[in-house]
Formats: C-alpha cells, structure tokens, sequence
C-alpha cells in the first residue's frame, strides 16, 4: 500500500474533481506506473479510468511524448491528405457520369477492381481489435496462442464468404445485405433486423478505437480520451467527404503501413535483455503459464464454440458483404475473399510474436516492474505495453502508426457499412421513400457522424479489445447468421419464422448466461461449473442458440405457410402475406423473381455516376 493525497483541482491531463485532501491509500496494483520526484512518489491510476491520484508536492506528472504526438500527426495529415485527393477525384468523375450518388457514396459504383478489392477487404478485418486482441489472448495465461484464433478464424469466414455468399449478393446487385430481406420479408422485419445490424457496426468501431486509444495513452502518455476522440474524427472526416473511393484509397497505405510497422516492432521486442528465448517459454512456465497454451478435454467445445463465433459470425456482418458488393464482378468478389484468406492470417503472426515476448518476459529487469501486466489487471494493454518497455522509443512509435493504421481502416468501414443499412434499408425505404438525392447524402453523412459519436462513446464502458470483439461477434452469429443463410438459401422462409427465430435465438442466448455481461445462467447445459462464484458453460452454447435460431426460422415459416394457405387463419390476419407467397411453388418462385428483378432494375437506374476506381479484373 502506498500512501498518497488527492489533489484539489486539474493535474497533468486528467481532470481530478475537488473530493478530499487527506492522505489516502491506493493499492500498488491498480497504477500503472510511478514517477519519483524529490523523494515524493506520484501514482497515475490506469488509462481509461479518467482519474489520478498524486502527492502535493508533484509539479509534472505525465511528460507528452512529443517526438511521437508528432509522428501521428503526420500520419494522420497523410490519411486524411488521401482521403480528401480521393473525393476530389471523385468529383471530378461524377461530373462525366449520371446516375445515383448515393450508389457512388456507398458502393463505388461497383468498380472496385481485383488489387484495391483485396487491400480493402483486408485492411477492414486487420483492426486494431484484431491486433491488440491477438496479443491480449496469447499473453493471458488462461488463454494462450491456441486459443488466438482470430487470423485462422478469419480464413475460414472468407472462403465460405467468397463460396456461398459473394456470388450471389453481386450477382443480384443488392446495395447493402439486408436487401433481400426487404424484397421477402417486408419493411417490418427488414427494419427490426437492421437495428441489430447497427447495432453490431457501432460495436465493431468501439473495439477498434480502444485498441488505438489504450496504446497511445501508454507510449505517448496522452490521454485516453483524447486519443480515440481524435482518431475518430479524423476517420469520419474522410469517410464524409468521399465515401467508399475515400475508404479504399487510405485502406491501401493504412495497410501498407500495418504491415511494416509490425513486422519491424517484432525483433527489436524479441532482443531485449529482460526476454528469454519464447522457445523456451512456449511449453515451460518460466515467468507464466506456457503462451502455447493448452486445451482441455472440458474446454474443447468451448473452443470449437469460439472458432465458429469468430469466423461465421463475421458473415453476418455488412462490413464484408459491402466489399463484395461494391467489387466490378462476382468473379472478382470471389477472388477477393480467397485472396485476403491467406493475407489476413499472415498479419496475425506479428501480434501473437509480440504476445509471446509479454509472456517471455522478466518485469523486474524493465522499469515497468515489478509487479508484472497480469498482477496490474493491465492485460488488454500488453501490445502497448510491450512497445513500450520492450523496445526503442523510435520503434514504439512506429508501433502506433501500425496501430493506427489498423484502427481507421476498420473504423472508417464500419461507419460507411452502419450509413449504409440506415440510409438505404431504413430511411429510403421505410422512412422517406419519395425523399430527393440530395437529401439521402445527407442522411449519409449524419448518419457517419451519429454512428462515429456512439461507437467513440462507448469505449469508455470498457478496456478490452477482446470483451468487444466478441460480443460484436456473438450478436451477428446468434442473431445476423442465422438470418441471412435462410433468406438466402431456403426459399420457405418468411417473415414470421424470422421473427420467431429471433426472438428464440435472442431469449435462449439469454437464458444460458453471460460471465462478460454479469448474465447468470438459467439454463445450465452439461458440464457448466462453477469458478470463483461464476457460471462457466463448457458447451458451445453460442452454436446452439445459433441452430435453434435457424430450425425455429424454418419451423415457424412452415407452420405459418401451412396455416394461411389452409385456411387454418384467415387471410385477414396475414399480415406478410405468405398466403400469397406460397399459394403454389411456381407463382412463389415467379413473385420472388419479379422482386428480385425490380431491385435489379431499381439499382440499375441508380447506377453511380463515377468509375472512381475504374481498372476491373
């Protein structure tokens, strides 16, 4: 225990409010670092806590990294430099063209060729979630690399994206992925399912920007707060002014950048003096448990259960479907996803290196000891902290940028993707369905705004990339998946079935608990235990809710069908019309074409009026 005394007024760059003056005592644990000044011992509580406690006599409390403020400013100056060149150009194309702009804002008038279709994909999953989560699940010694599988989890989303689902949402040119379900389904549930689709969006950019915010308060001991507020509008910045041109150009150096960055961090972190060979600490407990990690017989459904949460889950997401659907043909939305299957995974090596040195390393020899990040409760900071203790000051630096790039190449895609279900799906269709051009690209740019502000507010709930990351995750493979394969695949399917299947797959989710949320299980599936007063569920219980979601989807369609085109329930209580869905296979088969070309048609006169990436596969 340390003693120390609150402050009356603003110190450094946290604000401390007027609370006590008489000395208090901070567990050691809970501060990140101390700095000596003349004999007096000055504690600074954590980054994302907002709050600082220090002795009296302390002058300085936190030294700005100016040097590294200054590297990032550059680097941001550079993406948004990209950025705006990107919508100037556009705009000088647009005035060749005619058509819909709101097409060209979201989609890039489909001329998205092979090679920026692939840095785009790429650069959107390669986030700053995916790279300080990666470390965070490798170093935590109840985890370890086996279970890091968000690179290898990622290969397996985009062949099955890029074998079942490219093709056919091109080839259909939908705009976003809930068109079809409001060419089957109707506005309703069309409308309710898009909220939990912006929902998952909003989510995908909290994760993001902790990853940045947590790193840069670290390394270049700026605020928190601060750090996610200024790359966040920087990100909807340009995403404002040139929409999906502007997010494909910067994706392009963002990973560029990611890529470099990470692999020059690696072997300076490797060769510092307080880290052993990780070879030797990969099946041995030298420092922690082995980073391998292990995977018990009682925790292999688990496993099973989180590998298919974080690869199937992203399916259910339009961040990915908005890369197809924007490509120049289905072949190349195709070739797309394959490409970036072996490329996202390969971007995954740096982190789980880095996470293996955190877990190779002796505190005690690096002025951040003694106390390791495990006993500080700071392991969602250890990709921050490895950069910063581990190897140079310049080298850190570079690390930021890595992590920024990574941060607003993912950020910048969810806002466009949560802009585009509401503009389109919600405000055009159901809202304002006679509303004039120019007032949707408004809509679009509000629409950018609101959802940067709420997924930045946020990330004040919590420090763990990996916490967000996988709710974001559990939500769109409980919910999304399940919806979208039946929509798409089985043609029984309606709207009272997905109705149905939401609210069982959302209830049961529910029922079976949630330790990250404080959610105690109701329903206890085999093998559920008990760990330090929490429920654990050893079963894929993710994976059943998610089967029951789809069986309930298909049941409930039947039953509904069967009801209505008996006579069972009046013809009055149809509200979405199956009776006339299903009267007879063919004239189901003939409405369900004649929608789909209406789309068709519709999306063609609204063709976009620029080729701002014109070169196709």
């Amino acid at each position: 225990m340390m003693c120390v005394t609150l402050t009356a007024d603003c110190c450094g760059l946290y604000a401390v409010p007027r609370t006590s003056t008489a000395p208090q005592c901070v567990p050691f644990p809970l501060c990140l670092l101390t700095r000596q000044q003349g004999g007096i011992c000055c504690i600074i509580r954590r980054p994302g806590t907002r709050a600082l406690l220090q002795s009296e006599s302390c002058s300085t409390i936190m030294a700005l990294n100016i040097p590294g403020v200054s590297v990032m400013m550059f680097f941001y100056l550079l993406v948004l430099g990209i950025g705006i060149w990107a919508s100037i150009k556009s705009k000088r194309e647009a005035k060749k063209g005619r058509g819909d702009k709101t097409e060209m804002a979201l989609l890039g008038n489909r001329g998205i060729n092979l090679v920026v279709g692939i840095f785009t994909m790429t650069a959107t999953w390669v986030g700053g979630g995916f790279i300080v989560g990666t470390a965070e699940a490798v170093y935590n010694p109840s985890m370890g690399l086996i279970w890091a599988v968000m690179p290898i989890s990622a290969t397996m989303c985009f062949i099955i994206g890029g074998l079942f689902f490219a093709e056919p949402m091109r080839n259909n040119k939908y705009v976003t992925m809930m068109d079809p379900f409001q060419i089957k389904y109707g506005k309703v549930p069309t409308a309710a399912l898009s909220l939990a689709s912006l929902i998952s969006e909003i989510m995908w950019v909290t994760g993001t920007l902790i990853g940045l915010g947590v790193t840069m308060s670290v390394i270049l001991d700026l605020s928190y707060t601060v750090s996610i507020w200024i790359s966040a509008a920087v990100a909807i910045t340009y995403t404002l002014m040139g929409g999906l041109y502007s997010v494909a150009y910067t994706d392009i150096i963002q990973l560029i950048l990611i890529f470099i960055s990470l692999w020059l961090c690696v072997p300076f972190a490797m060769m510092s003096p307080a880290v052993v060979d990780i070879t030797e600490t990969a099946f041995n407990s030298t420092f922690q448990s082995p980073w391998v990690g292990t995977l018990e017989a009682d925790r292999a459904w688990r496993w099973i259960d989180n590998f298919l949460l974080l690869g199937l889950g992203n399916l259910g997401l339009q961040n990915f479907h908005q890369r197809t659907l924007s490509a120049s043909s289905s072949a190349t939305a195709k070739i797309t996803c394959f490409a970036a299957a072996f490329i996202v995974p390969s971007l995954g090596i740096p982190p789980i290196l880095l996470g293996a040195v955190a877990a190779s390393t002796n505190w005690n020899l690096t002025s951040y000891g003694p106390l390791s990040p495990i006993e500080r409760g700071e392991m969602g900071l250890i990709l921050p902290i490895v950069l910063q203790y581990l190897t140079p000051t310049y080298i850190s630096i570079i690390g930021i940028g890595a992590v920024a790039a990574a941060v607003m190449s993912s950020t910048d895609s969810a806002l466009l993707s949560a802009a585009s279900i509401f503009t389109s799906n919600i405000y055009r269709n159901i809202l304002r369905t006679q509303a004039s051009e120019q007032e949707i690209q408004w809509v679009i740019r509000c629409s950018v705004v609101v959802v940067g502000l709420a997924g930045t507010s946020l990330t004040f709930l919590d420090n763990s990339v990996l916490m967000i990351w996988m709710l974001r995750s559990d939500l769109t493979y409980t919910l999304m998946l399940p919806q979208i394969v039946c929509v798409l695949f089985f043609k029984i399917s309606n709207a009272y079935g997905a109705i149905l299947g939401c609210v069982i797959g959302m209830l049961l989710r529910v029922l079976c608990g949630e330790p990250l949320l404080r959610i105690p299980p109701l329903i206890k599936f085999p093998g559920c235990t008990l760990v330090n007063g929490v429920y654990i569920q050893q079963s894929p219980i993710r994976t059943i809710c998610m089967l029951s979601a789809v069986v309930s989807i298909l049941l409930f369609s039947y039953l509904a069908s069967v009801l209505f085109n008996k006579g069972l329930i009046s013809e009055k209580w149809d509200v979405f019309n199956v009776k006339v869905q299903y009267s007879s296979q063919p004239q189901d088969d003939a409405k369900y074409d004649t929608k789909e070309e209406n789309l068709k048609e519709q999306n063609e006169n609204n063709e976009a009026c620029e080729p701002m990436l014109e070169s196709t596969c």
